[in-house]
């Protein structure tokens, strides 16, 4: 969203992938198909190799022996093992990959969720050939919490969901079970899944879907890799390294899961003014329809309000964001009615197109 913002153009040094193999290293992650989907190993097998040299060990669930085989599941374990904690943690001292076999392919989706529990792996990866949730639109449900996984069980079922009840109900357990997460998503779907912000099919996680908080120092790589993105797709503006810093100082974040920056806006203030500026509001596409938006701009201004201020506004060129502002409360208002100072040195070429919107607090 081009509110404010950013930074000079360059190469970025933090990654997506690195972002997530950094969050991934020293950890065991599950990956659990059907015989069909596992049997695709050139699909597999790069993910797998970037994983092991990430010193990340992986479990590979399957019922079919073969394939977990041709990706190098050694040793195979099977399923009903009464140790099987202990002896998945011995074959991983040998092995960055083990092979759990789930012997009754009928119970598979409730084998999958036993051992990932027992366990207690970082993540489970639930790969199946129908890939992840659609809404009710047609579009990629990209995310559901389990607050919402619940509605959807019990609500009158829906495309998509009614032939998928038993893999829904068993991730619902999973998750109230004590994973932390598990994504679902298609065999050509794994690697976008693990390594990118927009993924591939669904997350599903225990805790709501989003927390708001200032960023912090160790946020900074993530939010400059956000506004460079919105530069590039121009919803943003390229502002001066010393704006840029201001950003920083009074930057918020939308995190997923508590870790997973997936928005960012900042709350700038105007000197001896009872307003301030709401400017780099952007977020990733995998989030557009989640309300990380509107959870951004509902933080800063209870902000703005605890700090008695009178009003916040917001301006840009795009009219995708007005139509966002104007769902949030503000209303368009002229350049004349904004401060003064908003003005000085603001981009001439842009002024023609600038959309201003403003939101009374009081």
């Amino acid at each position: 969203m081009d509110s404010a913002s950013t930074v000079p153009r360059g190469g970025v040094g933090f990654t997506e992938k690195g972002f997530y193999l950094g969050e991934f290293r020293g950890r065991t992650l599950a990956l659990a198909a059907r015989g069909e989907e596992l049997e695709r190993s050139a699909v597999f097998e790069p993910v797998l190799e970037d994983l092991e040299a990430n010193r990340t060990d992986v479990v590979l669930i399957s019922s079919d022996r073969q394939a977990l085989r041709a990706l190098g599941g050694a040793p195979l374990l099977p399923a009903a093992s009464e140790s099987l904690e202990g002896a998945v943690w011995r074959g991983l001292q040998k092995s960055p990959r083990v092979g759990v076999v789930i012997e009754d392919a009928a119970a598979f989706a409730a084998e999958c969720r036993r051992v990932a529990l027992a366990l207690g792996v970082a993540k489970l990866v639930w790969i199946e050939r129908e890939g992840g949730l659609a809404d009710p639109r047609g579009g990629a449900r990209s995310f559901v919490d389990l607050e919402e996984l619940g509605g959807l069980l019990h609500a009158a079922p829906s495309p998509g969901v009614a032939n998928r009840q038993q893999t829904l109900r068993e991730i619902e357990k999973a998750l109230r079970g004590g994973l932390a997460s598990v994504n679902l998503c298609t065999p050509e779907g794994v690697a976008d899944e693990l390594f990118t912000y927009a993924g591939s099919g669904t997350l599903f996680t225990r805790e709501r879907y989003v927390a708001v908080r200032r960023l912090a120092i160790d946020d900074l790589s993530a939010a400059h890799d956000l506004i460079q993105r919105g530069i590039a797709e121009g919803y943003l503006a390229v502002r001066s390294t010393r704006d840029l810093d201001r950003i920083f100082a009074n930057g918020y974040g939308a995190f997923v899961e508590g870790r997973l920056l997936a928005g960012i806006g900042s709350l700038l203030p105007l000197a001896g003014r009872d307003c301030a500026e709401i400017a780099s509001l952007y977020t990733l596409t995998r989030f557009l329809g989640e309300g990380i938006g509107g959870h951004l701009v509902a933080a800063m201004c209870e902000h703005a309000r605890s700090a008695g201020l009178a009003s916040v506004f917001a301006c840009t060129t795009t009219e995708r964001v007005v139509r966002f502002f104007e769902r949030t409360g503000f209303h368009e208002v002229p350049p004349d009615a904004l401060p003064e100072e908003k003005w000085r040195d603001y981009d001439a070429s842009r002024l023609p197109r600038v959309r201003c919107l403003r939101r009374d607090l009081c």
